[in-house]
């Protein structure tokens, strides 16, 4: 049977490619909206109740808006924007967040899909958090350099219009201290404090590396970063989409520096643990258009369809 899927919002980045991942697959029926209606309320409102599963790829105002107009039982929401990621009304849709977390999918018509940052933050620590490795009161900081992708048309356009030579260099941001995925992050990781968090956009399309510094002192029982691979490791040892790379990763040391694209065109997300005896340095890289927006969204309807997770990925 087919599944029909109606994107809201399919002409931004992430409804684009959502768009994308699905035209290739004899299993999805694309509800389509008239180019002339995309801002009709009552053509909107009928297409969401007329799918099995609707992508929402809009501002958070925009998504709740469309919500709103869903009184089909059966159809199930995913909404890209960041208006859901915490209500206890939504599940969060990361399969590989907590055992059990697959069974919330499926039953649910109501999936946040997670932000791109927040995905890897998440991934790194909420395995370390559940083993009692990282202490819920535990201080986190974390940085991560994103390609400009991420910040949408815009932004896009700005960078490849070239001319500014601001935009030849990364750049910092969210320094009012209240980036949009910081509720998510501490949310979904079981943190009782809100991280400190500097995202920095350069000058590359796509590919985001989030990295979380520790000192081991800080947590209480660790006294090797292998204590912190370990736990890694065995958390995600069963999941197609995530690889936890070896310790101190020999062939990243080796060339001195870290590839934050190396997962680009992948749904995959690599997790590294870098140590010496005293500090550790965690490690997340995904595609920031795959695994950490598009990528992601597929992967939860599969799973609530009740699809192979990896169909079309």
């Amino acid at each position: 049977m087919t599944t029909r899927v109606y994107v809201d919002g399919q002409e931004g980045t992430t409804g684009l490619r959502i768009h994308d991942y699905l035209a290739r697959r004899g299993d999805i029926d694309l509800l389509r909206i008239d180019p002339d209606k995309r801002k009709d309320p009552a053509e909107r409102a009928r297409l969401l109740n007329a799918a099995d599963v609707a992508f929402l790829c809009l501002p958070d105002a925009a998504s709740r808006e469309a919500a709103a107009m869903v009184t089909n039982p059966n159809t199930c929401l995913i909404d890209a924007s960041t208006a859901h990621r915490t209500s206890p009304e939504w599940v969060f849709g990361m399969p590989e967040l907590a055992p059990g977390q697959r069974d919330l999918l499926r039953r649910s018509k109501r999936i946040s899909n997670p932000g791109c940052h927040a995905s890897a933050f998440i991934l790194l620590l909420r395995p370390l958090v559940d083993a009692g490795l990282v202490p819920a009161d535990t201080p986190i900081t974390a940085t991560s350099i994103t390609g400009y992708s991420g910040g949408g048309k815009k932004m896009i356009d700005e960078y490849q219009s070239g001319g500014d030579p601001a935009l030849t260099a990364p750049r910092p941001y969210g320094l009012a201290l209240a980036h949009k995925h910081l509720p998510e992050m501490k949310a979904h990781t079981g943190l009782r404090e809100t991280p400190v968090f500097m995202p920095i956009v350069a000058n590359f399309y796509k590919g985001l590396a989030v990295s979380v510094p520790l000192h081991l002192s800080q947590l209480p029982g660790i006294t090797t970063g292998a204590q912190l691979h370990d736990a890694l490791s065995a958390r995600y040892a069963q999941e197609r989409f995530v690889r936890v790379m070896p310790l101190s990763d020999p062939q990243t040391l080796a060339s001195g520096f870290f590839d934050v694209q190396a997962c680009n065109d992948t749904n995959r997300v690599d997790l590294f643990v870098f140590a010496n005896d005293r500090q550790a340095i965690l490690m997340a890289r995904l595609d920031n258009l795959g695994k950490g927006a598009s990528g992601a969204a597929v992967q939860a309807m599969n799973v609530h369809t009740g699809k192979d997770e990896a169909l079309g990925l």
